[in-house]
């Protein structure tokens, strides 16, 4: 019998910054996610924040978690309280300290997020949503003086998205909708933003159409004429425009000239560095690809160089947790990890880039690399033709499992996310001790999943509990099929979204499911929409639906009105601090579910959000999880 324990050894190394011989990083070494340091090629990490501090998940924080300013002698960071997402931005001493409020008592009563950031300069950018309204401010923020200055406040997001080098004019993306986006130029000096691109939502007339422009960054080029978008203009899985900034909205497309990858895939980030190269992310059937790249303005090319990621060992087939570019050593310092390899830090070096140095070694314990599961492809053509990726992650041969064996589903949240070979994430390390305890694990990334396309992704919108639930439904038969599988005892477990499709899926195909794990899923999408923060309203009422004018769709999409029909056990978890799905929204289904004579059982932590990060709330939770779905599908 393996212990969770065992993969929980390996801990997360995140975020890394590079300041001289430094790294600074994200880790969950004394069992919480903190801040440490240490030195260049390893040393024993130095804590910078008070152990009674934990931070959040980079991956749910939106923006930056933190940013070392070596002129200043301090890092922000950003910190809210066990999980309810409420950051502020906070300074430390670089050599650690007790964190105290950057911009003192001015951004009370609100959440915070760091967009782009100036280290030499002292400055940083900041998009802030109030805790009362629907109103969200974009401020330029000076660490020098703590001092704020607005470019913009509305309804909407304006995210701070590139700086010209000398601080006078910013890029401001706001949007309303995945792939339905506007750009934004802010000069100091104006009080008013300039458009530069797309149709504000409130200049369009009732029931105008406004096609997708699927912007997802915009950087000025190096001559400060001009902006490069990534967008999906030209490309349904995107690629670069370029913009005059003299001929708002006449973008014009830009050829992608080299790159070694090939699959499914999409092109998902861009950035712009101090000596006028560019790095060009892309994400291939899940796996991370990385180029250093050049930008012939005249031509309208960006050329792709040699694959920092993607092609050599051990940088491939995995995830790019993060990165980051020290311009002053000419180095990348990056997070990288696979489904069998937990997450490293590491530099890319030298003139050509052909170096790779490891700074840490982190290992699974007690249990050998060739007995976890790397996963296979699972892709299906769903009911109505439509290719759904999927993976399938089976027990290894060596384990001495014989026979058909019993199925969990996981489901990934967002639902505009995707569920990817990466050890950093929840969903790792619960795949994996369910494939040594017996279980056959199948990962779809139905229909509104990203990494696919833009109309891929679109494709759940307003439809939630629709054609995504009917894929999951397809999935099934598919896997019946496979002599390996026992479809007849079958498990769903999801989080977040994930969580609301596994509630739907046990609420509506009974029939399929022998047990069900809802991990904060929304059980009502009426007091869902109500109970969420205010500035996330206006995002839900067109991408979800109104509660006023959808109403009884939402009625109709909700687990709450099919949950009857349940016969499965059921556990639900839930974090306490959650602003996302409230712990009231689980406890509803819980009481509803007994008050029904329903087999439930709650899980609930008091010191978690929208997540389990602290290091005995997730060998509690794996071990609930695993231990349930033994006792419904293998006992």
């Amino acid at each position: 019998m393996y212990r969770i324990e065992s993969l929980l050894s390996a801990r997360l190394f995140l975020s890394p910054q590079m300041v001289g011989q430094r790294l600074y990083f994200i880790s969950n070494i004394s069992g919480q996610l903190s801040l440490y340091a240490m030195n260049y090629g390893g040393s024993v990490p130095e804590p910078l924040l008070p152990s009674n501090i934990a931070l959040q998940n980079p991956e749910l924080i939106g923006g930056q978690s933190f940013q070392v300013f070596p002129q200043l002698g301090k890092i922000l960071v950003m910190i809210d309280r066990d999980g309810d997402e409420n950051y502020q931005p906070m300074l430390v001493s670089m050599e650690g300290g007790f964190p105290e409020p950057a911009f003192g008592d001015q951004l009370n009563n609100t959440r915070v997020h760091l967009g782009h950031v100036e280290p030499d300069a002292g400055l940083v950018y900041l998009s802030v949503e109030s805790r009362q309204e629907e109103k969200i401010a974009t401020y330029i923020g000076d660490l020098n003086r703590g001092t704020l200055t607005k470019m913009a406040e509305g309804q909407w997001e304006s995210f701070p998205m590139d700086v010209t080098p000398d601080h006078t004019q910013v890029l401001l993306g706001e949007g309303y909708t995945m792939g339905d986006s506007v750009l934004y130029g802010w000069q100091v000096g104006h009080a008013e933003r300039r458009l530069l691109f797309g149709v504000p939502i409130e200049q369009r007339q009732p029931g105008q159409q406004v096609a997708l422009n699927g912007l997802i960054d915009a950087k000025f080029t190096p001559d400060g004429a001009g902006v490069l978008m990534l967008c999906a203009l030209y490309e349904d899985t995107y690629s670069p425009a370029y913009l005059a900034l003299d001929c708002p909205n006449e973008a014009q497309p830009v050829k992608v000239e080299g790159g070694a990858h090939q699959g499914v895939g999409e092109m998902t980030g861009l950035r712009r560095h101090a000596n006028g190269r560019y790095t060009v992310s892309y994400n291939i059937d899940g796996c991370a690809w990385l180029y250093e790249a050049n930008f012939d303005r005249s031509a309208l090319t960006l050329r792709l160089g040699q694959a920092l990621v993607g092609s050599r060992a051990p940088l491939v087939g995995g995830v790019l947790e993060a990165y980051d570019y020290d311009e002053h050593s000419d180095r990348y310092v990056l997070s990288f990890s696979t489904a069998t390899f937990p997450t490293q830090i590491f530099t890319i070096e030298g003139a050509d880039r052909s170096t790779i140095v490891a700074h840490t070694r982190e290992k699974v314990l007690g249990i050998e690399p060739d007995l976890l599961s790397p996963g296979e492809d699972a892709s299906f053509t769903s009911h109505d033709g439509l290719r759904v990726s999927a993976r399938l992650y089976m027990p290894a041969s060596q384990l001495g499992f014989s026979g058909p064996r019993p199925v969990v589903v996981y489901v990934h949240g967002g639902p505009q996310g995707q569920e990817r070979p990466d050890f950093a994430w929840f969903s790792m390390p619960l795949i994996q001790f369910l494939t040594l305890s017996g279980f056959a694990v199948f990962v779809p990334n139905a229909r509104g999943s990203t990494g696919y396309g833009l109309s891929y992704t679109k494709r759940v919108d307003r439809d939630w509990g629709g054609q995504d639930r009917l894929d999951h439904v397809h999935a099934l038969k598919i896997l019946a099929q496979d002599t390996r599988l026992d479809t007849r005892r079958a498990g769903v477990v999801g989080r977040s979204y994930g969580g609301y499709m596994t509630l739907t899926l046990a609420a509506r195909h009974p029939e399929l499911w022998s047990a069900a794990v809802d991990m904060f899923g929304p059980f009502d999408l009426l007091t869902f929409c109500e109970r969420i923060p205010e500035t996330w309203k206006p995002y839900f009422r067109i991408a979800l639906g109104d509660p006023v004018q959808d109403r009884e769709f939402l009625v109709e999409r909700s687990p709450k009105t099919h949950i009857d029909h349940v016969t499965c056990p059921m556990l639900v978890i839930q974090g306490k601090n959650d602003p996302r799905v409230v712990e009231q929204e689980s406890r509803d289904l819980v009481e509803y579910l007994r008050g029904q004579g329903k087999q439930v059982d709650y899980l609930m932590f008091e010191n978690e959000g929208h997540d389990v990060l602290k290091y005995e709330n997730r060998v509690r939770c794996y071990m609930a999880i695993t231990d349930f779905f033994r006792k419904q599908l293998m006992d």
